[in-house]
């Protein structure tokens, strides 16, 4: 099961980063991301970004793939983890690894400057449970056709 999870994840994890990948392109913010490891463009933000949103999709389909049941509970579950990866994302770990600190993004102010990046990880965590949900539905039960010989007999009465 945590195989199938995995690999749920990582499809779904490949179409909500694209999306969201998107959008990050049209914001202009991959250049950032970009910067993580030093490289400011937006095709090395966009490969960095695509590498975390296949972690992250994965950390969903061991943390919540078994919650998982159809389409509907993975937009809950998907969207509530885009909503905690906003918050360790753009507001926690980002700036950490870019130098200025822990909890420097910890602010009204910054919370909604980034508040476009907040819908942004809730339409990741939209397609990731749409897609996750989609592949985790099991497949329907098998119809069991039964069959029944019938023979012939002669009765006879007295």
């Amino acid at each position: 099961m945590i195989g199938r999870n995995v690999k749920n994840a990582t499809y779904a994890g490949l179409a909500a980063g694209l999306v969201f990948g998107i959008i990050m392109w049209m914001m202009g913010s991959l250049p950032m991301v970009g910067g993580l490891i030093g490289e400011q463009t937006v095709v090395m933000g966009f490969l960095v970004h695509m590498v975390i949103s296949l972690l992250i999709a994965i950390g969903f389909g061991l943390v919540f793939g078994g919650l998982v049941r159809s389409v509907g509970s993975g937009i809950l579950w998907g969207m509530i983890y885009g909503a905690i990866w906003w918050f360790l994302g753009p507001l926690t770990l980002m700036p950490y690894f870019m130098g200025m600190g822990w909890g420097v993004n910890w602010t009204a102010e910054m919370t909604r400057q980034l508040f476009p990046s907040l819908l942004g990880h809730l339409v990741f965590g939209l397609v990731l449970g749409v897609v996750f949900g989609a592949l985790r539905r099991s497949p329907r039960a098998p119809v069991i056709i039964e069959t029944h010989t019938v023979t012939e007999r002669s009765v006879t009465y007295p």
